[in-house]
């Protein structure tokens, strides 16, 4: 998880005239965008499609791919972007809030990396300039690693105030999802499955080294986790390669992590 954080004062009007403003990206956010009691402010939900439209397009021109919309991101960043027009005073967490992975975890988001940018300018152009001209702030924009954004904006005081949760979406997979998975990258390997998980998915769950049991016991065995589960270990490929085993048993089984908001998955593989 990376965070930063920019607080912009005054920017240039220069600045944002120089930027040609572009119509609001599909889908709508009417959700997303919020005023205060205010006069005269922008149109929000407008000005949100526009951070949206020049995020994308400042990847392209970088060689990496666009983002797709997320609206848990977006719910988890309109969570927090009111907190910050509450308070005046942008942050990435006050005090009594959960942590940028919780919230995005709370509202729905599944990801293995997450991260956020901040800011608050008198325009979406404003937003977006000052993110670009920032190193942490571009680099989040600009990491190839994230594929999905969620944006939220509240205009108050006189300004706009901006949340981009940026991640690396995960699927969310049952238990059952997660061992078809790994059965079928298995089964590739020239390997037959046994019709009985049990006892992988009993391996899975604890730490006991299964090669010292006295029945029933594997060959060889390994335990792993990551939030692509058909994305398979490169020591089980590599046994798999060498076609020293013919059978195996696979289970999957709850993750064990110290925090539970990134999504991944954990895995057992019995080869015999």
């Amino acid at each position: 998880m990376r965070v930063f954080l920019l607080a912009l004062v005054g920017v240039i009007a220069a600045l944002t005239a120089a930027t040609r403003p572009l119509p609001a990206a599909q889908p709508q956010y009417p959700q997303y965008g919020a005023t205060t009691p205010e006069y005269g402010g922008p149109d929000v939900r407008a000005a949100l499609g526009q951070i949206y439209a020049l995020t994308n397009q400042a990847r392209a021109q970088a060689g990496v791919a666009a983002l797709n919309w997320d609206p848990a991101l977006a719910a988890a960043a309109m969570q927090h972007c009111r907190r910050m027009a509450a308070a005046g005073a942008i942050s990435h967490q006050y005090r009594g809030e959960p942590d940028l992975t919780t919230r995005a975890a709370q509202a729905g988001a599944h990801f293995s990396l997450i991260e956020e940018n901040v800011a608050m300018a008198p325009s979406a152009a404003a937003v977006h300039q000052a993110w670009m001209q920032s190193p942490g702030h571009r680099e989040n924009l600009l990491n190839p690693e994230v594929d999905h954004v969620g944006i939220a904006l509240v205009y108050a005081r006189g300004a706009l105030y901006a949340v981009a949760d940026y991640s690396a979406a995960a699927q969310s997979l049952s238990p059952a999802q997660v061992e078809e998975r790994v059965v079928s990258q298995v089964r590739a390997g020239g390997v037959s499955i046994l019709a009985d998980p049990r006892l992988a998915r009993s391996a899975c769950a604890s730490d006991d080294d299964l090669l010292q049991y006295p029945v029933a016991r594997p060959a060889w065995m390994i335990r792993w986790q990551n939030s692509d589960p058909s994305r398979l270990p490169r020591a089980l490929e590599s046994v798999l390669r060498s076609g020293k085993y013919r059978k195996a048993a696979v289970g999957s089984c709850p993750p064990q992590e110290d925090d539970p908001a990134f999504t991944s998955y954990r895995v057992a593989v019995l080869l015999y």
